[in-house]
C-alpha cells in the first residue's frame, strides 16, 4: 500500500468514522454496516486500484440473512456493500460518475490554491456528504 493512500486511510478513521459511529455505525474499515428497523444499511470505502483515489458504495438489506446465488449464506453482522448487486456510488460533488475514476474522491491531484492537509480536507468532502447518504439508506 502507499504512503498516500495510508495517510488518507489514516484521515478517514480519524475524522469520517468517529461520525459513523454517531450514526450507530458498526465495523471495521473499509465495511461497515447498521440496522435500523429491519433494514441493514451499508457503507464500503473503495479504492482505485490503480492508486490515488477512492469511492464510497451504499447498500440497503431488509431480509434477516443474505444468501448468494451460490447459497452461501452470510450473517448480517458481515455483509458488505459489495456483497449486494443493487448498490448507490457516492462522489464528492455529484451523484454520477462524471469521468470514471476521475469522478472519484482524489487525494493524488494537488490543488494550486489549496491550504492544509489534503487528506483532512477530503475526508470533510466525505462528511459532507452524510446526509446524501442517509437520504439513501431512508429512500429504499
Amino acid at each position: 500500500m502507499s504512503e498516500e493512500r495510508n495517510k488518507m486511510i489514516e484521515s478517514l478513521k480519524e475524522i469520517v468514522i468517529p461520525e459513523l459511529r454517531n450514526l450507530n455505525f458498526k465495523g471495521s474499515f473499509p465495511h461497515f454496516r447498521r440496522t435500523v428497523n429491519g433494514k441493514t444499511n451499508l457503507l464500503t470505502f473503495q479504492f482505485d486500484r490503480n492508486g490515488g483515489g477512492f469511492i464510497i458504495e451504499l447498500a440497503n438489506w431488509s431480509e434477516k440473512e443474505f444468501k448468494t446465488h451460490w447459497d452461501k449464506i452470510i450473517p448480517l453482522n458481515r455483509l458488505t456493500a459489495h456483497d449486494l448487486d443493487k448498490r448507490q456510488r457516492i462522489y464528492p460533488t455529484s451523484l454520477t460518475e462524471q469521468n470514471g475514476t476521475e469522478s472519484w474522491f482524489r487525494y493524488d491531484q494537488n490543488r494550486v490554491l489549496s491550504f492544509g492537509n489534503k487528506f483532512d480536507r477530503l475526508s470533510k468532502k466525505v462528511v459532507d456528504q452524510i446526509p446524501i447518504m442517509e437520504k439513501y439508506w431512508n429512500e429504499l
